[in-house]
């Protein structure tokens, strides 16, 4: 199972659906991976490339400003990551890399300046002087709900914009399986019927002129708003941040406006962090606003949904269904409705689950390593009060 996918929570399963996806995105992607570099390139060019190409926010003072922070003498590394341990190491040559397990020597933990992948409340206990956690999720929920997190003011980064394009090309594959209905086709392929479209197939959908909102226009939703631009929808969002966006996305809003601008959308897909505010918004209240007609997508995190009363929507029609990649709790009991509704597509939290995003997400972790280790500014700091 790729490291990531254990990072952050994912399961293993079938490689993730890649459906259609403006193709330059992803070769623009796959020439960030650090087997692709040139060998000529510097560390000054590399890392420009990394932040043009994702849009990656950089801290606007150098970490070496940051109260607490001194050249990393020792550095926790997850587990997870051993079989990358020699590239981290060439980055920062200095430094002593611990893999952290069982046999890990306290003194180690103790000593520790950094950790990569790592936020636990045992370790932090032990990790007095820990100064910077490189999570290797965009979503931090687990780790900022950690009290020596908040009071310590311990540097938090993580993966945001990684994966966002492998995460859209997820949410528009599930579009176009609920719109077309592949579910059902699937399901008459394997029973070697041909199903007569005028008779008995269900009507299909074209995804032009239709409304998407894209709840959370950060990295992953604007991602799914160019996607679902070039497919010629209507695109409207909302973002805790402010109202601005890119010239594809028709409007945007502010969170308060969810059930608002739900009432016009036929698709609504979640690509918000899971916080306060965010925990429980796709409630009863939200599916009654949505259209009969419409699609609930998930890419983001279960516990923004209710599942009860998700549930109760698609069983009494009020929505017309739902792709989930993610859901409430992980992973979904085997007696969970929701795996027998036809109008509902499960898949267990891998639309990250890419070479390209494993690659970009490594590529994050090199570049973090070096700043931190040479006091540069950070790529992609966590806003720990407000939980992304």
């Amino acid at each position: 199972m790729p490291v990531w996918l254990q990072a952050d929570r994912r399961f293993s399963a079938q490689a993730a659906v890649r459906m259609i996806a403006p193709t330059l995105v992803l070769l623009a992607s796959a020439a960030l991976a650090p087997a692709a570099r040139s060998t000529d390139s510097s560390p000054q060019q590399t890392s420009a490339q990394l932040i043009n190409e994702l849009g990656l926010h950089v801290a606007a003072q150098p970490v070496r400003e940051r109260a607490g922070w001194k050249p990393p003498r020792k550095i926790l590394v997850v587990a997870r990551l051993h079989e990358h341990l020699r590239d981290l190491q060439q980055v920062a040559p200095q430094v002593k890399l611990v893999e952290l397990s069982s046999h890990t020597a306290p003194r180690d933990i103790a000593e520790a300046d950094a950790a990569l992948g790592i936020c636990t409340g045992d370790v932090l206990e032990a990790a007095k002087q820990l100064q910077w956690i490189q999570w290797l999720a965009a979503g931090v929920e687990d780790c900022v709900q950690q009290p020596a997190v908040r009071e310590r003011r311990v540097l938090v980064t993580n993966m945001q914009r990684a994966a966002g394009a492998s995460m859209a090309e997820h949410a528009m594959a599930m579009m176009l399986m609920l719109s077309r209905h592949l579910k059902y086709f699937v399901s008459e392929q394997q029973r070697a019927h041909w199903a007569d479209a005028e008779q008995t197939a269900p009507e299909l959908v074209d995804l032009e002129g239709k409304t998407i909102l894209v709840v959370g226009l950060g990295g992953i939703g604007t991602e799914v708003a160019k996607r679902a631009h070039a497919f010629g929808m209507r695109v409207i969002a909302t973002r805790a941040s402010g109202r601005t966006g890119p010239d594809y996305v028709s409007y945007v809003g502010l969170p308060d406006e969810l059930l608002k601008l739900t009432k016009d959308a036929d698709f609504i897909v979640n690509c918000a962090p899971l916080t306060a505010q965010t925990t429980g918004i796709f409630n009863k209240e939200f599916f009654a606003a949505m259209k009969p007609t419409a699609y609930f997508i998930n890419v983001a995190r279960g516990g923004s949904a209710v599942t009860a009363d998700l549930i109760a929507a698609l069983h009494d029609q009020r929505i017309a269904g739902a792709a989930l990649d993610v859901t409430d709790p992980e992973p979904l009991p085997s007696d969970n409705a929701l795996w027998h509704m036809p109008n509902v597509i499960i898949t267990p939290h891998v639309s990250a689950y890419t070479p390209v995003a494993d690659e970009l997400r490594l590529a994050v972790v090199r570049e973090n390593l070096r700043r931190y280790v040479a006091g540069e500014p950070m790529l992609s700091v966590v806003d720990v009060e407000r939980g992304y």
